[in-house]
């Protein structure tokens, strides 16, 4: 095979500043065909298929000598004739903003060997119509453009022969347009701010800002709302909203002010003038148009107080635990809350104390429960020394107090967190009137006694007690002795005495024994044993352990000492008046002497007994009668039967008729007592009365 013929070039020229395009008529049997470019330093080739083809990674505004070979499978053909071509102007480079939402700014450099400028502006949605500048400066504004909107920019530069270079093609969007009817709905209870504004055309998304002295907030958000989070009470915000893109920002619009809530009042102070009015004061807060505060009990019960000052005040009770809260209003709401504050009252005082049981030295005091309090004090002043009881019981036993004396007693309540109550009245108790000290016991008479002892109270009763075996004996008086009577004799007392007066009564005294006299027996009997023999008994004496019995005549005296209850007595004299007297002594040594009816010994026995035969069946006993005027009874006992004469005073003699003979009888003749039994004392006599003659034998 033959090289192609070599080509012709009809026409070189440059649509592009980088490349220069060729066109030639068809060689036969070329099968595609070699471009080159040269200008002097550089040479640049590219192999086409046909005509027209592109020398292409030429520079821009150069001028370049063009030539073309064919080629087929046997060779090249050499290079045509040369053509010489320019590339075009290079597009300027262009910089393109927007600030402002009408206007769009186009920046560019200077472009090699160009004398002016063209830039076309149209909106790329193909709406409107196409805005044109030619220039010969490197900058253009365009104005009067929507917001929001995407535009494209197209420009390039010429040259002096008015041929345009490459284009350069822009797309940019306006800045928005501010935001319009911006809210601002405040929530007090969380501290944030949602803000929210109508939706502006070509926004990409959107800038909130909330500026004050303290600090700025800022959200941002492709919506047409957004919440600001953490705001600062007690501030007054500038809230403003920007529209964002690709080209900028619009302008911020006017600004809204948010007042938030008010902070939390602080500086609280809580204190009590007096009791029962309670004072809360705190310091003033900005922003803060009035205050509210609260005040809870512990028992669920709550107040509140609303003003505009910064001071409240409260009526409050003893014993209780208040939980205080202070919130500030204004028209955003309330305050968060701060701190809550405890405030706990003194507790209350114990008023219905009272003693339950006094003695000389001790006070019983009790009361009822009170609120508010952990623990007790009672306080016992008698002006010369003071007596604390502690307990957390509502009992108190004060003791080693002294006797008959006034004290001034206080029932305070106390708790930990308050102290104790010093408000609490007090009450008068005294104490039980001293012990009396029995001084002296005197005997009055047999069952009487008088009790002296030492008077040591004001104003006091006192009561003398004598306590025996068989009962309690009593005296009372308010001096310093009083007499016992009826004591019973032959008993043992123990004497005491007790002081009263309306505080109580006192200890007994210290014990005094005492021994009554023994008692005189209440019966005595005296019985005629023998012509000078008497037997004298009595009654058991209480109390007696021996007896002294002494009978007294002008005759003289007769005496028997004895444990027993009876005594004999011999060397009585007949018809003799004796007084009889008993002295009945203790085991102690007390005596009583009892006196008794005189007794009269029985009259003497006659003398001289003797019997004479009155006829056949009758007897005269004949006797020497002891005085003239006593009566004597006769007596005779036989077997066949018994008789008895009784003569008339006087006579000393008696005469029995119709008495059995032939029997021996026993004759006594004694002498008639005025009361009593017969007397068997006096001498017996046997007698033997035959039925012959008229003897009687002895």
């Amino acid at each position: 095979f033959l090289a192609p013929e070599i080509p012709v070039i009809d026409q070189a020229y440059s649509k592009l500043s980088n490349s220069i395009t060729v066109e030639w008529a068809a060689v036969p049997g070329a099968t595609s065909y070699l471009l080159t470019a040269q200008d002097g330093e550089s040479l640049i080739e590219n192999t086409v298929i046909n005509s027209p083809g592109t020398v292409t990674g030429l520079k821009a505004a150069t001028l370049y000598k063009i030539t073309i070979r064919s080629i087929n499978s046997g060779g090249r053909s050499l290079p045509s004739p040369s053509k010489k071509a320019k590339t075009v102007l290079a597009a300027p480079v262009l910089s393109v903003s927007s600030p402002s939402y009408d206007s769009i700014v186009v920046r560019w450099e200077a472009v090699n060997m160009a004398v002016g400028f063209s830039v076309s502006i149209m909106r790329s949605d193909g709406l409107g119509s196409m805005m044109k500048e030619n220039t010969t400066q490197t900058s253009l504004v365009f104005t009067s453009l929507d917001p929001g909107t995407l535009y494209t920019i197209k420009a390039h530069a010429w040259n002096v022969n008015g041929i345009p270079g490459d284009d350069f093609t822009y797309n940019q969007i306006t800045s928005p347009h501010a935001p319009s009817d911006i809210q601002v709905a405040f929530d007090s209870g969380a501290l944030r701010a949602t803000v929210s504004w109508m939706p502006t055309e070509g926004t990409l998304n959107y800038s909130v800002t909330a500026s004050c002295e303290a600090s700025n907030l800022n959200c941002s958000t492709s919506s047409t709302s957004c919440t600001l989070a953490s705001l600062h009470c007690g501030s007054e915000y500038s809230v403003y909203v920007v529209a964002n893109n690709g080209a900028g920002s619009s302008k911020p619009t006017d600004a809204v002010s948010l007042r938030t809530v008010p902070c939390a009042p602080g500086s609280i102070t809580i204190k009590e003038d007096s009791p029962g009015d309670l004072s809360v004061s705190w310091s003033n807060v900005d922003l803060g148009d009035y205050y509210v505060v609260f005040v809870k009990s512990d028992d669920g019960l709550e107040v509140h107080c609303n003003t505009s000052h910064t001071q409240c005040q409260f009526q409050s009770d003893c014993g209780f635990t208040y939980f205080i809260s202070v919130f500030a209003y204004n028209k955003a709401g309330q305050s968060p809350l701060g701190d809550v504050f405890n405030y706990t009252t003194a507790p209350c005082c114990p008023s219905d104390f009272y003693p339950v049981f006094v003695s000389s030295n001790t006070v019983e005091i009790v009361w009822s429960p009170v609120r508010g309090a952990e623990m007790y004090e009672t306080k016992a002043v008698d002006g010369i020394g003071i007596v604390l009881c502690n307990d957390t019981a509502t009992i108190c036993i004060l003791s080693a107090l002294h006797c008959n004396t006034q004290y001034n007693i206080t029932v305070y309540s106390f708790n930990e967190i308050r102290g104790s109550n010093t408000s609490c009245s007090s009450k008068y108790v005294a104490t039980a009137p001293c012990s009396p000290e029995i001084k002296n016991i005197s005997k009055d008479d047999l069952s009487i006694i008088s009790v002296h002892w030492q008077a040591n109270n004001d104003e006091a009763m006192y009561t003398v007690t004598a306590r025996g075996e068989t009962g309690l004996w009593h005296c009372t008086n308010s001096g310093n002795s009083c007499s016992i009577t009826d004591l019973p004799c032959g008993s043992v007392f123990s004497i005491s005495a007790v002081a009263s007066t309306t505080a109580g009564q006192s200890l007994p005294s210290s014990s005094v024994p005492l021994e009554t006299a023994p008692c005189c027996p209440t019966n005595m009997t005296v019985t005629q044993v023998m012509q000078s023999i008497i037997n004298i008994s009595w009654s058991v004496g209480a109390g007696a352990q021996t007896y002294v019995t002494t009978l007294e005549s002008p005759k003289g005296q007769i005496k028997c000492h004895t444990l027993q209850n009876h005594c004999l007595l011999g060397c009585i004299t007949c018809a003799t008046n004796y007084t009889v007297s008993l002295q009945v002594i203790s085991e102690s040594g007390l005596t009583s002497d009892c006196t008794y009816q005189d007794y009269s010994s029985s009259a003497c026995c006659p003398s001289g007994v003797k019997l004479y035969r009155l006829g056949n069946n009758g007897i005269r006993i004949h006797w020497r009668a002891s005085a003239r005027s006593i009566k004597y009874s006769t007596d005779l006992y036989g077997s066949k039967g018994n008789f008895t004469c009784t003569p008339i005073s006087g006579l000393s003699y008696c005469d029995v008729t119709e008495i059995p003979c032939g029997d021996v009888y026993t004759v006594v003749v004694s002498p008639v007592p005025e009361r009593g039994s017969k007397l068997t004392f006096c001498p017996k006599k046997i007698y033997s009365v035959t039925c012959s003659g008229s003897s009687v034998g002895m």
